[in-house]
């Protein structure tokens, strides 16, 4: 029995061509985090400044040692929580950033300002993970205390780290906006040069016989054929 042909997809039912979604800048996913971590270390500055001036005489010195503390310690610590941000997503950008930048945009660019501000950033990266981690050997240390005693332990050694995590939370509120920024124009300017099956393409279609230029290449006739060779008379 002969079966009969499968009838054809519909144009809806037929799979749709596969779309690449490879990105060529993979570090753009983080410039969001970065982006609010800068804001939220500049947010804690603000607010510090914004009440730290009451609580000092003319001269500038505290009025109450203790309150002024207070309040050093918590600036120090909502900075710090920024600044772990940028601890694991700003190296990945850093090196997507200097890979994808060339010579001129340092000079002269949309953002050749902000790649200049990046000068330095890997030090404070790099002192603040040291920061991290001595803080990590601590917490190991500790684990032995009893609970009493590792509770005030752990937060005299958290404030220790906050209060000398602020200078680096500071300069990244400064050189975190400047790579954002950066980020952002070099990744948007990595996604519109074309990929390299585009490249290919190109250059296939250039080649091609049918290419504009070229001579049309002649179509292959057949030979005549032979008549039929003559009958003999007996």
């Amino acid at each position: 029995m002969t079966r009969s042909p499968s009838p054809l997809p519909s144009p809806d039912e037929r799979p749709a061509p596969a779309v690449p979604t490879s990105d060529p800048a993979p570090w753009r996913r983080h410039l969001p985090a970065l982006s609010a971590a800068a804001a939220g270390i500049q947010q804690a500055s603000d607010d510090w400044d914004a009440v730290s001036v009451s609580l000092c005489d003319v001269d500038g010195w505290p009025l109450d040692q203790q309150e002024y503390a207070n309040g050093t310690v918590k600036r120090d610590a909502e900075a710090w929580k920024h600044a772990e941000v940028f601890l694991d997503h700003g190296p990945e950008v850093l090196a997507g950033v200097r890979s994808a930048a060339s010579g001129p945009d340092y000079v002269q660019g949309p953002v050749s300002d902000d790649l200049r501000r990046l000068r330095g950033i890997d030090t404070v990266l790099e002192r603040a993970s040291q920061l991290q981690n001595e803080w990590d050997q601590i917490m190991a240390l500790m684990e032995a205390s009893q609970p009493g005693s590792l509770q005030l332990y752990q937060q005299r050694a958290e404030e220790h780290r906050n209060a000398e995590g602020w200078h680096y939370a500071d300069e990244l509120s400064y050189q975190g906006p400047a790579l954002v920024r950066a980020a952002e124009y070099l990744a948007d300017r990595e996604a519109e040069q074309p990929t390299p099956t585009e490249r290919a393409r190109v250059a296939l279609t250039r080649t091609t016989p049918d290419a504009p230029g070229l001579p049309p290449v002649p179509p292959v006739v057949p030979p005549p054929a032979r008549p039929p060779a003559p009958g003999r008379s007996r």
